[in-house]
C-alpha cells in the first residue's frame, strides 16, 4: 500500500531569477562582469529576451522549416526534437511524434530555448582581470584568445614537462564529434597531458561489472522490461531523470500488463508514486546488507538456481561461507540486516522469496546507492542475487549494476571515444599500471578527479607524476560537482596553478576561475552524431541556427588550437567530415537517406539482452573475466590482498553512515539525488525549468518538528566542511534521519563563505571509495531553522 503524502503536489513558486547577481537560494550563478565592449548587440538581447517569454504553441504561428533532431544533454536521453524555425530563429520546440515506439524527449529538451537565448550565454572569447572567481573578464579577439592559450601550452610542456598539464573533461552536450574528444587530440599531440580517473555518476558500477563479468556495462534494452514478470527498483529513479528514452514508457506498460514493480529508496520517489505497487525505505549505503540478507534467506530455504551457479559463475561456495556466517562469525541474517538497514525483517524475507520464486526478475540497480563509501559492494552483491536467481542472459532479467545507462552494453559499431582513439597520449603510456582497484585500466600517471586539490597544491612532493601548473576542462563544471566544493575553489585559486582555461556556454562557477574562457555554441547551432539510449538507434542532430555571437564548436575550436601548435597531422575536417566516417564504419547503410531523415532506427526483431550468448553457449563465449565465468569471488583481486578491497562482495559499513559515531554531531544523512529540472549541472540556470520544481532540501515531518522547521522556510544546512542556507520542503517522502539535497545546484557563496546556491558538494566528503567511486551520498549533516524563534527539541 502507498503511503498517504501530507504535502501538497502543487509546488510554491520559485525565489525570482530574473537577476543575473540574485543571491537567493536555488537561482543561477552570483554575478560574473564583463567589459562594456563585450556585451552582445541590444538587438541580439531583446530578440533572445522575446523568444524566452513567447508561449505560443506550434499550431499559432508560422514557419520557415522544421528540423529534425535530437538532444544532446548530459542525462543519457539522446530524444528526438522538432524545431520550428522561423527567420533563422528557434521559436518553439515539440518531441516525436512517429510511429511507437515513440523516442519522446522530458521537459528538459523542451525547454532548451532558454538556454540557446540564455541573455547570459557566453558568446565571445573571455580573458580574466579580476581575481580567480571573481568572475571579471573583458572581451578579447579568438586571435588574443587561442594564442595565449597556445603558448601557455607549450610554455608549461617545455618548462614542467606535459605531465604537469591536467585535462579534465567530461560529459555537458555530448555528441560523437563533438564533446571531449577534440580537445583530447590535440593535447596528445601536443606531447601529451595527465589524464584523471573516476566516473562521477557510476564509477562503483563500472568496477563491479569489470570485476565480475569482466565488462563495462551489462543491461538489457528497455522494451525487455515487459517480458519481466517481476521489477525492482533499486535506488533508481527514471521518473525524475529519464535514464533512457522511453524508460518510462516502458515501466508504465509494464505495471499496465501486471508486472509487479517494487521501488527501494530512502525518499518515495515520482518512480515509486508513478509505478510501484510497493515501497520499501531503506537507510542510505545499506543496500549491500539487505541484499546480503535475501541471499541468506534464498541459501537458507534452497531457493537458489545452483545449475546457473556451477556452470556460469565462480567462488559462489566462499560466498556461502561469507553468508552463513562461516568466515567472520556472522551470519547474514533478515535480524541481523534489520538493524543496519531499518528494515523490517519479515519484508526482508518476503522480498527474497518473492524474487527468487518469480522469473524472470530484473533487478535494476541504480547508480545511487553505490555513490557512497564502499559503494561497489553494493552493486557486486545485486549482481551475485542475479546469479543466485539465474536472471543473467535471459529476456525479462536483468543484473546489471547501473540501471541509468543499460543500452550502452548495445554492441554499436561507432563506439565512443572514437576521436580520442585516433591519438595515443605518451603520458598516459608512462609507468607502470595501476593497481589499486581496477585490473584492466588506469595507468599510474592518472590522477582521481577527487585527488586534482591535492595534484595542485602538492605535485611531485605528493607522490604524483609532475606538477600540476596547466588546466583544461571541457564540458564539465568540475568545481560544482565534485565533492568539498570549498577546498577545491581554493585549489584552484593557487598560485601553483599558473594556468586555467576553460571551453563553455555558460557561466558556470568553475568559468568563473578561469583565465581565458572559449565560447562553445550549443548542439541546435552545429552538426554531430549520437547514439541511442534506452532503444537502438543512431540520431543526426542536425545544425537548425547560425552560432549566436563568435561562439564555436569543438571542433573548430581544436582546430585552431593545432594550428597554433603548429599540428600539421591533425587536419582539418569539417564537422560533415566526421559524421561521413562515423557513418561508413556505422550499420548505417546510406549516408544521404539518413541525413534526409535525421535518425536510422537499428532492426530490432526483439529486445537486446546482455550476456545472451554467453549463457546460451558459454564455451564459445566466454566472460572476459580470467576464469571465463561470473565471478563471484575475484581471484585477481584476492591476489590484490587489499584489505578494502575484499575479493568477495561483502557488507562494510560506510563512513559518515548510520552508524558513525560523528553522528553524535551531526545526525542526518545526507543524500544528494538528481531531479527532473537538471541533468546533473545543467539546466540550473534555466526559469522554465526552475517554475518546475523548488530546488529545496527535504526533510522528513519529524526531523523537521524536532528542530522547529517550517515548510518553506530557509534553513542551514552544515558539517564540518561548509554551510548552505535552503528551503526547506517538509515532507513525509524521505524517511526520518535522512535528509536530500539535490545534486546539480550552482555554488554561490557569500562574503562569509557561506554557499547561499544549495549546492550540497559543499557539504560532500572528498575521499573516493577504495574502487575509485565518489561517495556524495555518505554524508553527515545538520539542519537549522534560520529564524530566531524556531525552538530545537531536545
Amino acid at each position: 500500500m502507498r503511503p498517504r503524502a501530507s504535502f501538497t503536489t502543487q509546488l510554491p513558486t520559485p525565489p525570482s531569477c530574473s537577476r543575473p547577481n540574485t543571491t537567493r537560494p536555488g537561482c543561477p550563478s552570483a554575478a560574473w562582469t564583463i567589459h562594456p565592449q563585450a556585451q552582445r548587440p541590444n538587438g541580439l538581447r531583446e530578440r533572445g529576451n522575446h523568444l524566452l517569454t513567447n508561449k505560443e504553441t506550434a499550431v499559432n504561428h508560422t514557419v520557415d522549416e522544421i528540423i529534425t533532431t535530437t538532444c544532446a544533454s548530459h542525462c543519457g536521453g539522446s530524444c528526438i526534437l522538432r524545431l520550428h524555425v522561423k527567420d533563422g530563429v528557434i521559436v518553439h520546440i515539440e518531441t516525436d511524434d512517429a510511429d511507437e515506439p515513440q523516442l519522446r524527449a522530458c521537459l528538459r529538451g523542451r525547454a532548451y530555448r532558454q538556454r540557446l537565448y540564455d541573455p547570459n550565454r557566453i558568446l565571445y572569447p573571455l580573458k580574466r582581470v579580476g581575481e580567480r572567481g571573481e568572475g571579471k573578464f573583458v572581451r578579447i579577439s579568438w586571435d588574443e584568445a587561442i594564442d595565449t592559450v597556445a603558448r601557455e601550452i607549450v610554455r608549461v610542456r617545455d618548462t614542467y614537462g606535459p605531465a604537469s598539464i591536467l585535462y579534465l573533461p567530461l560529459a555537458g552536450d555530448l555528441g560523437q564529434v563533438h564533446g571531449t574528444g577534440h580537445m583530447a587530440r590535440v593535447l596528445a599531440m601536443a606531447g601529451g597531458y595527465t589524464m584523471p580517473w573516476g566516473q562521477p555518476s557510476f564509477h562503483a558500477g563500472i568496477y563491479a561489472l569489470r570485476i565480475t563479468y569482466g565488462a563495462f556495462s551489462a543491461g538489457n534494452t528497455r522494451d525487455d522490461l515487459l517480458n519481466s514478470r517481476l521489477i525492482l527498483l533499486w535506488g533508481w529513479n527514471p521518473a525524475g531523470t529519464v535514464a533512457g528514452v522511453n524508460t518510462n514508457w516502458y515501466l508504465a506498460q509494464a505495471r499496465e500488463k501486471g508486472i509487479k514493480i517494487v521501488a527501494i529508496d530512502p525518499r518515495y520517489t515520482d518512480s515509486a508514486a508513478t509505478f510501484a505497487h510497493q515501497w520499501i525505505p531503506i537507510r542510505p549505503a545499506t543496500d549491500g546488507a539487505m541484499l546480503l540478507a535475501m541471499a541468506y534467506v534464498m541459501l537458507e530455504e534452497n531457493l537458489h538456481d545452483r545449475k546457473f551457479l556451477d556452470r556460469y559463475t565462480t567462488g559462489f561456495d566462499k560466498f556461502k561461507d561469507y553468508l552463513l556466517g562461516v568466515s567472520d562469525g556472522v551470519p547474514k541474517t533478515p535480524g541481523w540486516a534489520e538493524q543496519i538497514t531499518g528494515v523490517p525483517a519479515e519484508t526482508i524475507v518476503s522480498l527474497a522469496r518473492e524474487y527468487a520464486a518469480t522469473k524472470p526478475s530484473a533487478l535494476l540497480s541504480g547508480v545511487a546507492p553505490g555513490r557512497t563509501a564502499n559503494g561497489e559492494q553494493y552493486h557486486r552483491i545485486a549482481i551475485t542475487l542475479g546469479a543466485m536467481t539465474g536472471n543473467i542472459g535471459l529476456h525479462g532479467g536483468d543484473a546489471s549494476a547501473r540501471a541509468w545507462e543499460s543500452i550502452t552494453s548495445y554492441p554499436y559499431k561507432v563506439s565512443w571515444g572514437f576521436i580520442e582513439g585516433l591519438a595515443r597520449n605518451p603520458v598516459d603510456r608512462e609507468g607502470p599500471p595501476r593497481r589499486k582497484g581496477d585490473p584492466w585500466e588506469y595507468k599510474a600517471s592518472r590522477v582521481h578527479r577527487c585527488e586534482v586539490p591535492d595534484f595542485i597544491e602538492k605535485g611531485r612532493a605528493g607522490g604524483f607524476r609532475g606538477d600540476c601548473k596547466l588546466i583544461a576542462v571541457v564540458n564539465f563544471s568540475y568545481l560544482n560537482a565534485m565533492p568539498n566544493v570549498n577546498r577545491i575553489a581554493t585549489a584552484l585559486k593557487s598560485e601553483k596553478l599558473e594556468f586555467l582555461f576553460v571551453l563553455e556556454q555558460v557561466m558556470t562557477p568553475t568559468a568563473k576561475f578561469a583565465d581565458i574562457i572559449l565560447p562553445t555554441n550549443t548542439y541546435m547551432e552545429r552538426d554531430d552524431l549520437v547514439r541511442g539510449a534506452g532503444l537502438p538507434f543512431y540520431g543526426l542532430q542536425r545544425k537548425a541556427v547560425q552560432p549566436l555571437g563568435e561562439s564555436k564548436s569543438h571542433n573548430d575550436i581544436a582546430t585552431l588550437l593545432a594550428k597554433r601548435l603548429g599540428l600539421t597531422e591533425y587536419g582539418e575536417r569539417t564537422d560533415e567530415d566526421w559524421i561521413r566516417e562515423m557513418v561508413a564504419v556505422s550499420e548505417i547503410p546510406n549516408y544521404e537517406e539518413f541525413k534526409e531523415k535525421g535518425i536510422y532506427r537499428l532492426e530490432h526483431k526483439e529486445p537486446f539482452v546482455a550476456f545472451k550468448q554467453q549463457i546460451e553457449d558459454p564455451e564459445n563465449n566466454p566472460f572476459d573475466t580470467p576464469s571465463g565465468k561470473i565471478e563471484i569471488y575475484s581471484q585477481w583481486l584476492a591476489e590484490l590482498n587489499d584489505p578494502e578491497l575484499p575479493p568477495l562482495p561483502t557488507y562494510v559499513d560506510a563512513w559518515e553512515g548510520w552508524n558513525d559515531p560523528l553522528r553524535t554531531k551531526y545526525p542526518l544523512q545526507m543524500i544528494s539525488t538528481h531531479f527532473k529540472r537538471r541533468a546533473n549541472n545543467q539546466f540550473h540556470e534555466i526559469p522554465w525549468l526552475a517554475e518546475t520544481e523548488t530546488h529545496a532540501v527535504l526533510i522528513s515531518g519529524a526531523d523537521a518538528e524536532a528542530r522547529g522547521i517550517k515548510d518553506g522556510e530557509l534553513v542551514r544546512v552544515f558539517n564540518d566542511r561548509g554551510e548552505v542556507l535552503i528551503p526547506a520542503r517538509v515532507t513525509e517522502r524521505i524517511m526520518p534521519g535522512v535528509v536530500d539535497v539535490p545534486h546539480g545546484a550552482w555554488y554561490q557563496p557569500d562574503e562569509k563563505g557561506i554557499d547561499r546556491g544549495g549546492c550540497p558538494n559543499v557539504l560532500t566528503k572528498d575521499k573516493p571509495s577504495p574502487g575509485g567511486a565518489f561517495a556524495y551520498n555518505s554524508c553527515l549533516v545538520e539542519i537549522r531553522s534560520t529564524r530566531p524563534d524556531a525552538v530545537q527539541a531536545d
